[in-house]
Parts: C-alpha cells; sequence; structure tokens
C-alpha cells in the first residue's frame, strides 16, 4: 500500500544517513527533538542526529496518517508544529550544507559552504517569513542545448528543505500510485516495472508524451489554490515562485513557472500534475462487450508517469487518438 511504500522509503532514508560518528552523547531525546527554543550546543557534531531523525519521522508519520485520513486540521496542526520544531530545522540545514549533492553550490550571496558555528546560527535564525531573495540562474549542458537552473541562497535552500519535511508527507498520502519521479522510494526502475505489469498479459498501444516546459509553464495561482495551505505556509511558497531570477546583472520576474534548483522545487511539480491518473480514467472508465457471447471486460487505459515524461497504455487505438487530442 501507499503507506507502507512511504514508510519504507523514509526508514531508508533515515538508514542511508545514520552519521552514527557524529552522534555523541548528547542529552536526552525530549530535550532536543521536539523542542521549538533553540538549544545552545557546544559542537554542531555533538548533536543526536539519529534521535532527532526518529523524531522528525515519528511526527511525518502522524502527518501522513491525518492525511490518509482526510483530517485537514490535524495536518495543519502538525505541520506547524514540524515547522518550529528545533529537530526538523537542524536536519534541514544539515541537508542543504552537508548532505546534497550540490551544497556548494552559491546564490547570489556568494555563500557556498558554512562553518558549524554558522549552521547553528542559521538554525537559531531559520523561520517563515514571507521573504525570498531572488535565484541565481546558472547554465548547464544538455543533449540538445543547455538548461536553465536557478539557485536560492543557502538561508532560503535550508528554509524550502524544511517545508518539504512538512508538506512531503501530507501529499505522499495522496499522490497517485502510478507516479515515480522525485518520490522517495521510487526511481525510474519502478516506473519500468509498471510498464512491464501493464502489458505482460496483453499487448497495447502506446502513447509516450513529455510534458514541454513543465516547470516553466506552471501557474503561480492555481499551484496555491492547489496546495490549499495555511496562510504563512502559503506566503512563504508564494514569495519564492515570485522572487525573480539574476542572470547575470540582469533581474527578470517570475511570473509563472517553478525554478528548478532548490529543494522544494521537485514536490511543487509533483503536487501541480497530481490527478492526471485520475482525470483519465474518468474520461475512459473500464467497459465491457460481448465477444462470441462471452462478455469481456475492457480496463481502463494506464497512465505511468515519471516526473514530466508519462506513458498511456490503452488496450484500443481511438483512446491514443483521443487522448493526444485532448
Amino acid at each position: 500500500c501507499l503507506r507502507s511504500e512511504w514508510l519504507s522509503a523514509c526508514v531508508g532514508s533515515i538508514g542511508r544517513q545514520r552519521h552514527d560518528d557524529l552522534e555523541g552523547k548528547a542529552a536526552s531525546t525530549s530535550q532536543y527533538a521536539m523542542n521549538t527554543v533553540f538549544q545552545p550546543m557546544d559542537r554542531w557534531n555533538r548533536i543526536p542526529w539519529r534521535k532527532l531523525e526518529k523524531q522528525v519521522f515519528k511526527l511525518q508519520n502522524r502527518i501522513y496518517r491525518a492525511s490518509q485520513r482526510d483530517d485537514v486540521k490535524t495536518v495543519r496542526k502538525l505541520q506547524r508544529l514540524l515547522l518550529k520544531s528545533w529537530a526538523a530545522k537542524c536536519l534541514a540545514v544539515r541537508r542543504v550544507t552537508q548532505d546534497n549533492q550540490g551544497r556548494r553550490t552559491a546564490g547570489i550571496d556568494g555563500v557556498k559552504s558554512l562553518k558549524p558555528t554558522e549552521r547553528l546560527r542559521l538554525v537559531k535564525t531559520l523561520s517563515l517569513n514571507a521573504k525570498a531573495t531572488p535565484l541565481r540562474r546558472i547554465w548547464i549542458p544538455k543533449s540538445n542545448g543547455q538548461r536553465p537552473l536557478s539557485i536560492p541562497t543557502l538561508h532560503d535552500r535550508a528554509r524550502q528543505a524544511l517545508v518539504k519535511l512538512a508538506l512531503e508527507p501530507e501529499w505522499e498520502a495522496r499522490f497517485e500510485p502510478n507516479s515515480y519521479g522525485f518520490r522517495p522510494g521510487r526511481s525510474c526502475h519502478d516506473a519500468i516495472e509498471a510498464i512491464f505489469l501493464a502489458i505482460r498479459f496483453k499487448p497495447k498501444y502506446v502513447l509516450d508524451a513529455d510534458i514541454a516546459q513543465c516547470f516553466d509553464k506552471i501557474s503561480h495561482d492555481k499551484l496555491l489554490d492547489k496546495l490549499n495551505t495555511f496562510p504563512t505556509l502559503r506566503r512563504q511558497i508564494r514569495a519564492w515562485l515570485k522572487a525573480g531570477v539574476l542572470d547575470g546583472n540582469q533581474l527578470f520576474p517570475t511570473s509563472e513557472g517553478v525554478p528548478q534548483g532548490g529543494p522544494v522545487s521537485p514536490l511543487l511539480a509533483n503536487i501541480c500534475l497530481h490527478g492526471m491518473e485520475e482525470h483519465l480514467h474518468q474520461t475512459f472508465p473500464p467497459t465491457s462487450t460481448y465477444i462470441d457471447g462471452k462478455q469481456v471486460k475492457i480496463p481502463a487505459p494506464a497512465l505511468i508517469r515519471y516526473a514530466d515524461d508519462l506513458v498511456v497504455l490503452p488496450p484500443d487505438l481511438a483512446v491514443v487518438q483521443s487522448a493526444q487530442s485532448a
């Protein structure tokens, strides 16, 4: 089930990031885990990371279960608690300053790395204030040219990582089963397996599609309406979306699209694309027909998506033609 997949993915993530050598012999779980007041630490590497990860995971699990039963009030309450949690702030800072592959990529402020004391200072000042600095535009090579990346400052990346910790479990409980891109515990190999399972008993037609400029054409207002979150978080995400991009010495406004390069960007794109599979099944529901006097069931076409790439696998060519024109 979706819950077991998400739980196993989070447990695996925790196992990969144990940092056992950094745990030390610090204070009790209750002192560090969910305390919203900053606790002064002698050294960054004495923080009990394993305990903090367990406590944040437990809170994320509660958000996930509340979202599964559509308990919006509880979800919002737990998300606010997580966003104020000292443990979650520490994990967010560690993720963008130590764990992430692009941790040494600077934003417009030129800051590439932080010393342990500076990381603790960032944890202390980390909060949502509905403000955002412009993004730094860099270009990376691609097979058919170049692709733009928009890099937030280190402070904004830490705040985005914190917001992702709160938003991801809510939406993992809602996401469709055949969505595989940028999700914990899922990869392109899972998408390949889903395609194999859809066609192994009966050949099907294939519609291979790629959503052109998916990240660049997302409507901000529709995305925020779909998020339907509490005002503080809505204002902060809106500020990130409207921050603008600095390319060289010229600042460009961002009136649409989700900038690629921040920790929360893939999650926002997945939220925007959520619902495609349900819409397809409503448009082309399962049917049945009679062949040689026997009733034969015709299933709904399968839609398997990895980020902005997707395939539709219907048993009838007419469905492919209708989906192309839709």
